[in-house]
C-alpha cells in the first residue's frame, strides 16, 4: 500500500495526529492537513519518533473555506498523481443552549463541523472515484444520541451522519466506501480547546445553571476514563485498511454500548432517560 495517498484533515492535534501517524506506519503516504501549519511541531515530533517523517507531508487547508480546499486538493493530485482516501477529521467543540446562545456560535460549529465535511468530500470525489477508494469521517457518538449543552455540536454530527449515510451507497455505486467512526470521549486537546470558562458560563447560565452543573460534572468523570487519541485513531486505521470497511464503527466497547441505545430505541424512551440522568446528577454508569 505503500503508492497509496491518504489526506486528513485537522492533524495538529488529538485524533487528527494520531490518524495521521498510524496511517504513515500502515504504509501510506499522509497529506496531513491543518488551518495553521505553524502548529504541525507535534505532529512532525511524532512521525520522526515512529520512523515515518519521510511519509508525512503537511499542507494547509482550511475546511471552512472553499478555495483553501479545493486549493490544496489540487496540489495534492498534482504532487502525487491519485487521491486514494481522505479522512474528514476536523472539528470543533460548542457547549451552551439554545436560549443562551449567539446565533453566529451556532452557524459557526455548523460550518466547521458539517459544512468542512460536505466541501471536502465534494472535492475529493471525483479523484475517490478514479481510485476507486475510501472516504472516512470522524463523527462522535454525539452524531447519534444528541447530548445536553451540546445542541449546535450534536445538529452538526448528526447532520453528517445523515449525509455520509445518504452518500455511502450512492458512492458505492462508483466504486468508493464510505465509513463513518464514532468516538466516544477522547483526551486530547480538542476538550481544552473548547475555551470555556466553566465558573462564568455556570454564572451566567440562569435558570439553566443546575443541569449545566451536573452535567459538566458528569463529563468531567467521564474524561476521567477516556480512550487516548491514538486508541480512538485506530479505528480509522482499521476503516483504512479493512478488506471491506462497515459503514458504521465506534472506537470503544462503551461508545458501541452507548450508540446501541439510540439504534434500539423505537420510541426515543431510553435515550430521553439516559439523559435526563446526566442533568438530573445521577451516577455515570457502566
Amino acid at each position: 500500500m505503500t503508492d497509496r495517498t491518504v489526506l486528513i484533515t485537522g492533524t495538529s492535534s488529538g485524533i487528527g495526529l494520531a490518524a495521521a501517524v498510524g496511517a504513515a506506519r500502515a504504509g501510506w503516504k499522509v497529506v496531513a492537513t491543518m488551518r495553521d501549519p505553524r502548529k504541525a511541531d507535534a505532529l512532525l515530533k511524532a512521525a520522526a519518533e515512529a520512523g515515518v517523517s519521510d511519509a508525512v507531508q503537511v499542507k494547509r487547508l482550511d475546511v471552512t473555506d472553499a478555495e483553501s480546499v479545493t486549493a490544496c486538493v489540487a496540489e495534492v493530485v498534482a504532487e502525487h498523481g491519485r487521491l486514494d482516501a481522505v479522512v474528514n477529521n476536523a472539528g470543533a467543540g460548542h457547549l451552551g443552549t439554545v436560549e443562551q446562545d449567539d446565533m453566529s456560535a451556532v452557524r459557526r460549529a455548523m460550518e466547521v463541523n458539517y459544512f468542512g465535511v460536505v466541501e471536502v468530500t465534494r472535492a475529493a470525489l471525483p479523484h475517490l472515484r478514479a481510485t476507486r477508494g475510501r472516504l472516512v469521517t470522524v463523527t462522535s457518538v454525539g452524531g447519534v444520541i444528541g447530548q445536553p449543552f451540546n445542541e449546535a455540536y450534536c445538529a452538526a454530527k448528526f447532520a453528517v451522519e445523515g449525509f455520509m449515510e445518504s452518500l455511502a451507497p450512492v458512492a458505492a455505486s462508483v466504486g468508493v466506501d464510505v465509513s463513518v467512526v464514532e468516538p466516544g470521549a477522547v483526551a486530547s486537546e480538542f476538550v481544552a480547546a473548547l475555551g470555556v470558562d466553566i465558573p462564568a458560563l455556570v454564572a451566567a447560565a440562569g435558570p439553566y445553571a443546575p443541569a449545566l452543573q451536573a452535567y459538566i460534572a458528569r463529563t468531567q468523570q467521564s474524561f476521567g476514563n477516556a480512550q487516548t487519541p491514538a486508541e480512538a485513531a485506530a479505528a480509522v486505521i482499521d476503516a483504512l485498511t479493512a478488506e471491506r470497511p462497515p459503514f458504521r464503527i465506534q472506537t470503544s466497547a462503551w461508545a458501541r454500548d452507548f450508540t446501541a441505545t439510540k439504534l434500539a430505541d423505537r420510541d426515543g424512551s431510553a435515550v430521553q432517560s439516559l439523559m435526563t440522568a446526566w442533568v438530573e446528577g445521577e451516577e455515570l454508569g457502566g
